[in-house]
């Protein structure tokens, strides 16, 4: 029976691209990992970009990842494999964040789908957290204002955090910042190179879970 992969993330699963728009299908890291997986797999895309785990923007607004999450879960299972890769917009000054704000955010995140009304036909999925890649020093080229200083050091400290909570909860975990980086271009979102990378470090995990 064919396997659904939900990909649950932000910009960067969205395939925003540095230099403006978004990437095609044959760039984004979605879309890559179905063609690697290949047959006998369903990967669905929900990126968004802005998103975060459990913040409501007021800047850009509906950004909230701990909301969205149950409608994603009901509207695509029964779901194999959940992939959450999100935190970099966790790490937006204008949410005074920290490190271990942030991993109760992943904590609340998988705690949802625990705690989801799974059954007999649409049984609770294996879950695969992907920490996020780090945010560029260079701010001068992020057109972002809401990201600082503080959000690039973040960015540089989370995966051990985020990965406690993962292990904790039986889930796997990759931290992407070790096989991917962010274009010089805006110091946030991945080029072509980062996307196929990325995909190619995720495949393997998804086919042993």
């Amino acid at each position: 029976m064919e396997k659904t992969v939900v990909c649950f993330g932000d910009s960067n699963t969205f395939g925003s691209n540095p230099h403006g728009g978004r990437w095609g299908s044959e760039v984004r890291w979605p879309r890559v990992l179905a063609r690697l997986l290949g047959e006998g797999y369903y990967v669905v895309e929900e990126g968004l970009g802005g998103r975060e785990m459990v913040y409501d923007d007021p800047l850009e607004g509906e950004r909230n990842g701990l909301t969205a999450l149950p409608y994603v879960l009901k509207t695509h299972k029964p779901i194999d494999i959940l992939i959450i890769s999100l935190g970099t917009n966790d790490t937006k000054s204008l949410f005074h964040p920290s490190l271990k704000v942030m991993a109760l955010g992943l904590e609340k995140l998988i705690k949802t789908v625990r705690q989801f009304p799974w059954d007999t036909y649409y049984p609770m999925p294996k879950m695969l957290v992907v920490s996020p890649i780090y945010i560029g020093s260079d701010l001068s080229h992020c057109p972002f204002g809401t990201f600082d200083e503080n959000s690039v050091k973040l960015t540089h400290q989370v995966a051990p955090y985020l990965k406690q909570v993962a292990e904790r909860y039986g889930c796997a975990f990759l931290d992407a910042a070790q096989v991917a980086g962010p274009s010089e271009a805006d110091q946030v979102h991945m080029e072509a190179e980062g996307h196929l990378a990325l995909a190619r470090a995720i495949a393997p995990i998804v086919r042993s879970l």
